[in-house]
């Protein structure tokens, strides 16, 4: 069997392959089948001068999501996806499927969710699919090629990592243990054994959040260096994204097309440094104190609302001209086309008429901002809106951080975080910091966040055994596909999203 993304190498030939009809249209004496296989997308042409009358009759009642059995030569045709066809002289069903209940017309997304384990058949998620596995390939090649040592820390937890609030909680053989929400702790112990490590697993937050960035269940990569300081970290941190970021652009053309992601905005990743600002700094340029580009805040997301109500307007008067093209009367093919692309105006007009609604309340929330407090998701944003590549804010008020964050010595009220903010409004996609290594501060911090001091006995012998300076990082990989993706929801990129309020499928 020849998989679609082999085609080229099969030209002129006949061969066999397999997959399933993700669309299909007729014409006179003619199937016309899309067929999927999970490596690609290919054009399959039944002639009924070319087959038996049986075999037209068969590829004439498959149906959407059928599986079916291809045989058939290779044909070039640049017009078509992969620049190759199949023109078949065998067919035969593997498998029917009546009434598969997702078209290939507009549906509510909560309605796809709920039919995730389909939906995920559809074009668009097998792209999203496809990139997520490339950027997880990238980030192995990155921190092997680094000389990391990839290492696994425990799910089953007896402590908070950053605080009990957001724990899940279960049973352990009659003891109370939570699931993990952070490998962190545990990558410290680990690089002071391997000196540089990474860990690769998924982790669990219990925030009651249905806002578009959050999930109770993701990804985490953590990386923690022995004999690094914060400097060091943000270097890496850098080297790290636009190394990602150019192996993603590189290698998953295709699939940003299916998506129709504007890829432009990666050249500049490549080509320019990451702004650093102090804590300080970002919230100057929040409350519109600070120009950036020549523009502040306030003037941008002015301009913003703008030209999301031009957009709005555009969007409506383009429904009803296409409105009254269907009632003037056209062919069944050419309505089809019309509705669906009704029903994507409509949907871009939802989602236009929420950004309409929140850019007002972004510009009160970044003027009415409080010095000292954390960044809420508007407030990054914001700050995101002005840059158009990934922006890293460092030396954040220590209260506000976790409770291993190292204290600055120059100033002892900031503590030596970063965090790393995607542009185009996504927002944090990395949290890290340089660790402290003072037992006593530690100790102090671990009192003033009210945690139990004998679950962390064993993260205390960290500072009494060799202790060196170190620092780490962790990237959240659902919001990195969600930005490179250039998606709404974070729900579209991890297979089956759990989140507040859905557990199934």
């Amino acid at each position: 069997m020849v998989q679609i993304k082999d085609f080229k190498g099969f030209e002129g030939q006949v061969i066999q392959t397999q997959g399933w009809v993700t669309n299909k249209r007729s014409g006179k004496g003619l199937e016309f089948i899309v067929l999927r296989d999970g490596s690609g997308y290919a054009q399959c042409i039944v002639n009924a001068n070319d087959v038996s009358e049986a075999i037209f009759a068969t590829a004439k009642s498959t149906t959407q999501e059928t599986s079916v059995k291809i045989a058939g030569k290779v044909v070039k045709d640049d017009r078509q996806e992969g620049g190759f066809e199949l023109h078949v002289s065998q067919l035969s069903i593997i498998g029917t499927s009546p009434s598969f209940p997702i078209s290939n017309k507009e549906h509510g997304v909560e309605f796809l969710v709920d039919k995730r384990h389909l939906w995920l058949r559809s074009k668009r998620q097998w792209a999203i699919m496809k990139i997520r596995n490339r950027i997880i390939f990238s980030i192995n090649n990155f921190f092997q090629k680094e000389d990391f040592v990839q290492m696994d820390a425990p799910i089953f937890t007896g402590n908070a990592a950053e605080g009990t609030s957001t724990l899940f909680e279960t049973d352990f053989y009659d003891r109370p243990a939570y699931l993990s929400q952070s490998g962190q702790l545990y990558g410290e112990a680990m690089a002071m054994a391997m000196g540089k490590i990474y860990t690769f697993g998924p982790t669990f937050r219990a925030e009651k959040s249905k806002t578009r960035r959050h999930l109770s269940e993701f990804w985490m990569i953590e990386p923690e260096m022995a004999f690094f300081d914060n400097e060091m970290n943000m270097d890496l941190i850098e080297q790290f994204i636009k190394y990602v970021v150019a192996d993603v652009h590189e290698n998953c053309k295709a699939e940003m097309e299916v998506l129709g992601r504007d890829t432009s905005i990666f050249d500049n990743i490549a080509a320019q440094e990451f702004p650093r600002l102090s804590y300080a700094e970002a919230v100057a340029v929040l409350k519109g104190e600070q120009k950036v580009d020549g523009k502040t805040t306030i003037e941008t997301l002015e301009n913003d609302l703008a030209e999301t109500i031009a957009t709005i307007e555009s969007n409506k008067a383009e429904i009803i001209a296409k409105e009254k093209e269907i009632a003037a009367g056209v062919k069944k093919g050419k309505r089809n086309y019309l509705q669906n692309k009704i029903d994507g105006l409509k949907n871009q007009i939802t989602d236009l008429e929420v950004k309409a609604k929140n850019i007002p309340k972004w510009l009160k929330s970044a003027q009415d901002f409080k010095f000292g407090s954390d960044f809420g998701g508007s407030d990054e944003t914001v700050i995101t809106r002005m840059y158009t590549v990934p922006v890293m804010v460092y030396n954040w008020p220590h209260e506000i951080k976790a409770f291993y964050m190292k204290r600055d010595a120059s100033a002892p009220d900031l503590a030596k975080g970063v965090d790393v903010l995607a542009p185009e409004g996504y927002g944090e996609i990395v949290g890290g910091g340089e660790r402290e290594t003072n037992e006593a501060l530690l100790i102090e911090k671990i009192n003033e966040h009210k945690l139990p001091m004998d679950a962390f006995d064993w993260y205390l012998d960290l500072r009494k055994y060799g202790s060196v300076p170190h620092a780490g990082f962790g990237l959240g990989l659902e919001r990195m596909v969600a930005w490179l993706c250039k998606l709404q929801h974070i729900r579209e990129t991890i297979p089956f999203p759990r989140m507040y309020g859905r557990l199934k499928p």
